[in-house]
């Protein structure tokens, strides 16, 4: 067996397709499918099977991949042990995040460690290798965050407080913060003068908020259960600024991150907590276990803390 067909096999896994594979990798799909053609040569037991039109893997597929992410992770502590990838600090660090965390932390990442850099000048070797980073978005529900780390080294990812874990047999969790979601209001609007509220006091209202499945809409469900009030859902649009943007009109009210989604970038808007029910979401960076093996990826991970931990201030 091949370390490049197991991480093929593995890929396929994740993925849910050949041609997902073949983009992650930088191959043709034809090679990924002759590499798993010549992996199920060497096995007696099927490893993918046919659904619709995507191959996916069976239970002795499932068995094979994790085996070879085993192997994968081993291969990288090896590297680690004997230095040459360890201490390899430069080079580019790829990231992607949900839109809100986007928003609040890239741009304060890109100047933490511009800074890093430009603090060391020609003469200092300790920030000599510091990396780039690449960024991107995805706006996926929860389930599928820990799928992305099959195509960054580092995913910035979100799930509320009673909603199920992260499958840590399979990635790495490092904790970002522990956020609430707010009730979002004008700042004219009635209810601003209060200091918090409850469930009784905002269900009645017209509201805007996400699609079902992700975090706003979760806790706005709970609004209502508490309640037993139907929630007048007007407005459901997952991008924060274009809701904060509504909720600044007076016509909705809304439910916004409190550090990621800050009332400074939203003129006309104010937060209040909202008490009764748990509005709290956990932000992680998810990443495979070999890829904490290098010091490039765990710089940008410790710097993503040290952004988040000035965000909160905490």
């Amino acid at each position: 067996m091949e370390l490049h067909q197991l991480q093929m096999l593995r890929e396929l896994g994740e993925l849910g397709s050949v041609k997902a594979v073949a983009e992650t990798m930088s191959v043709t799909p034809s090679a990924v499918s002759q590499q798993i053609a010549l992996l199920q040569r060497q096995v007696d037991a099927p490893l993918t099977r046919k659904d619709g039109r995507n191959l996916v893997l069976t239970g002795a597929g499932k068995v094979l991949a994790d085996a070879g992410a085993d192997v994968i992770n081993a291969m990288a502590t090896a590297k680690a042990a004997i230095g040459a990838y360890q201490h390899e600090r430069g080079g580019t660090v790829t990231v992607c995040g949900f839109h809100s965390a986007g928003q609040a932390l890239f741009a304060p990442l890109v100047r933490h460690l511009a800074a890093m850099r430009d603090g060391t000048g020609t003469a200092g070797a300790a920030f000599a290798g510091v990396p780039r980073v690449r960024l991107s978005d995805e706006d996926v529900a929860q389930h599928d965050f820990p799928a992305l780390t099959a195509r960054y080294d580092l995913v910035l990812a979100h799930r509320m407080d009673h909603s199920p874990p992260w499958p840590e047999s399979r990635v790495r969790v490092i904790p970002l913060a522990h956020e609430p979601l707010d009730v979002a209001l004008s700042v004219d609007h009635p209810l601003a003068a209060k200091k918090s509220l409850a469930p009784a006091d905002v269900v009645r209202y017209p509201w805007v908020t996400s699609r079902s499945g992700y975090s706003p809409a979760d806790v706005l469900a709970a609004v209502g259960a508490v309640a037993s009030v139907p929630v007048n859902v007007v407005h459901r649009i997952n991008d924060y600024s274009a809701a904060a943007a509504l909720v600044s009109t007076g016509d909705v009210i809304g439910l916004l991150p409190r550090f990621t989604s800050s009332p400074a970038r939203s003129p006309g808007v104010t937060l209040r907590p909202l008490t009764g029910i748990s509005t709290r979401r956990r932000i992680d960076v998810l990443a495979r276990p070999e890829n904490l093996k290098r010091a490039s990826v765990m710089l940008v991970a410790e710097a993503l803390q040290q952004v988040m931990a000035e965000l909160t201030g905490e």
